[in-house]
This record gives C-alpha cells, sequence and structure tokens, in this order.
C-alpha cells in the first residue's frame, strides 16, 4: 500500500462517517429505527477505516 491508499481510505472512512450521521439523524427524526441503526453502522465503519488509513500512514505500508 502507499501513501495514496492510506489517503483513500481516509477520505473514504470521513465520507461513510457523514453519510452515517445523516442516516441516523434522519432516522431519529422520522422514528425509523431501521435507519438510524443503519446509520450507526455506517459511522462506525467509517470510523474503522479512516483509523486503518491514519495507521497506514504512521507505518508507511
Amino acid at each position: 500500500m502507499s501513501e495514496h491508499s492510506s489517503m483513500k481510505n481516509r477520505i473514504t472512512g470521513k465520507f461513510h462517517q457523514v453519510k452515517g450521521k445523516v442516516k441516523e439523524n434522519a432516522g431519529r427524526l422520522f422514528g425509523n429505527q431501521e435507519l438510524e441503526a443503519e446509520g450507526r453502522k455506517e459511522n462506525l465503519s467509517g470510523k474503522v477505516q479512516d483509523k486503518i488509513g491514519q495507521v497506514e500512514k504512521v507505518l508507511g505500508v
């Protein structure tokens, strides 16, 4: 992997965090527990992907 890969993971992770928050808030607003849970899951997976990108950058992988 390269610097490009770590940056791609970080950007994609941030995107999924934002998208997840939007879904979570929309689900809460409209009383849709399924959408809210989906948003939390996507937000969490985005955080994980962002952290992977950070680790890759530090390790120079």
